[in-house]
């Protein structure tokens, strides 16, 4: 199983950021996609994940600016994130949980976000 994930960068503040992510290998029992975000020092933190199934659930920090999307048909979700704050400066991971052949998490390479003041 392969993530490749794309869109971070660096912008300011107010900003927006689209980060996609692509699941590819053998990707035919996933049962949710969704990201987390680390920053040095501290543990990765869930940001947002949408289920197979079409709930979807975002931290608080996060609502009103994070819109989490999928096309299932693609293996690909994405991240779109308007309003950036400095605080969401962060390397983001991509996350996938597969059901088969074992219920298991896989991550991205991670993409760096940086949001100047």
């Amino acid at each position: 199983v392969q993530l490749v994930e794309s869109g971070g960068g660096m912008v300011q503040s107010g900003g927006s950021l689209r980060l996609s992510c692509t699941a590819s290998g053998a990707v035919n029992s996933i049962e949710a996609m969704g990201w987390y975000r680390q920053v040095p020092g501290k543990q990765r933190e869930l940001v947002a994940v949408e289920r197979t199934a079409g709930t979807r659930h975002l931290v608080d920090a996060v609502k009103g600016r994070f819109t989490i999307s999928r096309d299932n048909a693609k293996n690909t979700v994405h991240l779109q994130m308007n309003s950036l704050k400095p605080e969401d400066t962060a390397v983001y991971y991509c996350w996938v949980l597969l059901l088969m052949p074992d219920t298991r998490p896989y991550w991205g390479q991670g993409t760096q976000v940086t949001v100047s003041s």
